[in-house]
């Protein structure tokens, strides 16, 4: 990532901070940061990690916190994910997943077509819709390749 665009990643941030009336910390500043970077859409874990060495007293709880208090505040989204620890996004518009089954991978998706795709009346009759994403569940090529691999070796 440009060192520009990373700037005008944190002043965004900033923005957007005061805006919900969120304090603003550098540890926060570097929470954010870590993801904002990120097209991974990491853990909670994750993030700890890659930001635990330039703050070394940060808690793994605090990160947690922080994240989630983030998507309380519409700041981040939090993704579907197999593997039971929640991951996170940070593009709140509008778009769709492709999630590998094997490996974990989440690919953004910004596909019209799946924008089109209709909310059943059976839903949106009984239900407040706030919005809606598809995920598609795959298995990724490097995936394929390795059961590939696997196949010529038996």
């Amino acid at each position: 990532m440009q060192k520009d665009n990373r700037k005008e990643m944190q002043d965004q941030f900033v923005r957007l901070c005061k805006a919900h009336g969120l304090k603003i910390t550098p540890q926060r500043i570097a929470i954010f940061m870590a993801l904002a970077g990120s097209t991974e859409h990491p853990s909670a874990d994750n993030i700890y990690r890659s930001i635990h060495r330039e703050y070394p007293h940060i808690s793994f709880e605090t990160v947690n916190r922080t994240l989630l208090l983030f998507v309380e505040k519409g700041l981040l989204d939090v993704v579907e994910s197999f593997s039971g620890a929640r991951r996170f996004d940070p593009h709140t518009g509008q778009h769709h997943h492709i999630h590998c089954i094997k490996c974990g991978q989440i690919v953004d998706v910004f596909e019209e077509a799946l924008d089109q795709v209709a909310i059943p009346e059976s839903i949106s009759k009984n239900y407040h819709v706030l919005g809606k994403r598809v995920v598609v569940h795959v298995i990724c090529p490097a995936c394929q390749s390795n059961q590939s691999k696997i196949k010529e070796t038996l």
